[in-house]
């Protein structure tokens, strides 16, 4: 089920980033590698729609602005990462139990 989850998850990331997977992303590391660099671009050119993406993502407002204003500035891409992922895989957990 991990697995399952972590290929919805990036599916999910994939479409909110208007981006196609082009390899298979088996587990949340290699989920983590390919979105940094596309985290990493939004956060230095289009800071905008990154912040257009989270929003719809449903990452918290805190949460943001902690990630933001908080982390170590070589953290900020991969603290924005691993939050992304963890809000996508919450919410195909609780499609997941309440669709049953």
């Amino acid at each position: 089920m991990g697995n399952d989850l972590i290929i919805n998850a990036s599916k999910l990331i994939g479409k909110d980033f208007g981006l196609e997977l082009k390899e298979d992303i088996g587990n949340e590391q290699s989920l983590l590698e390919w979105l940094r660099p596309h985290i990493r671009f939004l956060l230095d050119k289009d800071f905008g729609r990154l912040l257009q993406i989270c929003y719809r993502i449903d990452i918290g407002e805190n949460l943001l602005k902690s990630i933001l204003h908080e982390s170590m500035p070589e953290r900020v891409a991969e603290d924005l990462c691993l939050a992304i992922i963890e809000r996508q895989k919450l919410k195909i957990e609780l499609r997941r139990r309440f669709s049953s």
